[in-house]
């Protein structure tokens, strides 16, 4: 059973489980009509309207949001705007040194507490939404990520061991889905991630995965249509 290198390839993964900002409801700083990219090189952090809006549609976020979808809950002009104003609050919040971050992940942008608070931020965790995943399941995970689209025929071929029960709880919670059908005989599913997959494990796009010499890389961009 090949198994030594899936537990390179996701003990590599980025342990980025860290909560969104919106979670422990931080006071929003005050607003103020100055805010231009040289107060923050004097250290200076000020917050205009149209600063704090995005801010705020970042806080109140569950999951990242795209330039167009910040531009409409921001109230913005277009999408320039909204990316030259995400740079400025990143650039705040680096100055600032404060506990969250603006990352950009799973195409869009997510307000994130730094990943240093982890361990004691994790005590305030309750469970319910948190994503735990068992050995066989990250295994798993990890082929679908590196090989998709793959059939489950393949999958278990890699791992050795039959894993269906595995691909129904990956898709149950929201990390793998179904990517099309195979031209062989009989049309076999193709199994693919997620753009929760990309959230959950903080990445940009399929091609931040950290290199892994016994696969093959991703065959695309990103985490492809839902």
């Amino acid at each position: 059973m090949k198994r030594s290198w899936t537990g390179r390839i996701t003990s590599a993964w980025p342990g980025r489980d860290r909560l969104p900002a919106n979670r422990l409801l931080p006071a929003l700083y005050r607003l103020s009509p100055e805010g231009e990219a040289d107060a923050v090189e004097a250290g200076e952090l000020t917050r205009d309207p149209a600063l704090a809006q995005v801010e705020a549609a970042l806080l109140a976020a569950d999951e990242p949001l795209t330039l167009r979808r910040l531009v409409v809950a921001a109230g913005l002009n277009d999408a320039a705007e909204a990316r030259r104003l995400v740079k400025r609050l990143q650039a705040l919040y680096d100055a600032d040194g404060t506990a969250f971050q603006v990352e950009e992940i799973a195409g869009g942008y997510q307000l994130l507490t730094r990943p240093e608070y982890h361990p004691w931020l994790a005590r305030l965790r309750r469970g319910g939404r948190d994503v735990r995943l068992s050995g066989p399941a990250r295994e798993t995970l990890a082929i679908i990520a590196y090989k998709q689209p793959v059939t489950r025929a393949d999958v278990e071929a890699i791992r050795g061991v039959q894993c269906s029960e595995v691909l129904r709880q990956l898709m149950e919670k929201g990390l793998v889905r179904i990517a099309g059908r195979h031209d062989s005989l009989g049309r076999p599913v193709l199994y693919g991630t997620t753009r929760k997959f990309l959230q959950v494990f903080g990445f940009k796009t399929l091609r931040d995965l950290p290199p892994a010499p016994d696969l093959a890389p991703p065959r695309k961009d990103g985490a492809g249509p839902e």
